[in-house]
């Protein structure tokens, strides 16, 4: 029988009974096999890997605003009875981990945010791409040149463009129509979680600026720069990311 919780597909490694647990929150037209394995099963914690509303083998349609996804996720937390978890959210899982932290406090531990902003404006040619399905194929290789460092090795592209491609034209233009109404920069400060942030220094799509505009706003933050990574840092860099999160969870 498929795991399922308020009708969330999802994976778990490790010991249920642990505490905190991790929840691992996908990008955008992502899935739970965005993340590495690596991640997906971290050394002394319980690991949720999450196929949000409308991704992966979770039934839809994607919602098209954060808070819908937001709320998806606080049932799912809910449906499991979960202690106050970590969130892990990378770019559009960002924006819903920042969102559930404010508005359910209570059932977040601490954000790990990655590739994230309080704003995530998408650029026009994706929103006008992906509402066209035919077109779909020009945002996927738009997406492979912006979401990777220079140095990120040809098979990981490779492997991205193939997961990428599963993804419905709807989703794909779901997800980016959420992204483009996400705004929570008024709301940082009232956000109090311990939050780790990573970005890649060659992040072309969450740029740096959006990552140190977090470290600036929210009240207890770290940033970690990733040199030569791209906004896929944890395709790219495995190791480095999964290195960084143990040692964040250790001060919590």
């Amino acid at each position: 029988m498929s795991p399922r919780a308020a009708s969330i597909f999802y994976t778990l490694a490790g010991d249920s009974r642990a505490a905190p647990p991790l929840i691992l929150l996908h990008g955008a037209a992502g899935s739970r096999l965005s993340w590495p394995p690596n991640l997906r099963r971290l050394p002394g914690f319980p690991v949720y890997t999450l196929d949000l509303p409308g991704h992966g083998r979770s039934p839809g349609p994607a919602p098209q605003n954060i808070p819908d996804f937001a709320q998806a996720v606080a049932d799912f937390l809910q449906a499991r009875a979960l202690p106050p978890a970590v969130l892990v959210g990378h770019s559009m899982g960002s924006a819903i981990a920042l969102t559930l932290a404010l508005t359910h406090p209570q059932r977040v531990r601490a954000l790990i945010l990655i590739g994230g902003g309080a704003r995530l404006r998408v650029h026009p040619s994706l929103l006008e791409w992906t509402a066209q399905p035919e077109r779909l194929e020009q945002a996927i290789q738009t997406l492979l040149e912006w979401g990777f460092g220079p140095q990120c090795p040809a098979p990981i592209k490779t492997l991205a463009a193939q997961s990428m491609r599963q993804a419905p034209a709807a989703t794909f233009h779901a997800d980016f129509l959420a992204c483009d109404r996400f705004d929570l920069r008024q709301e940082l400060p009232h956000i109090s979680q311990p939050t780790l942030l990573l970005c890649g220094t060659e992040d072309r799509m969450t740029p740096v600026r959006f990552s140190e505009y977090l470290a600036a706003s929210l009240p207890h933050a770290r940033l970690i720069l990733l040199e030569g990574a791209g906004h896929m840092l944890m395709l790219e860099r495995p190791q480095e990311v999964e290195q960084a999160i143990l040692e964040f969870l250790r001060t919590l």
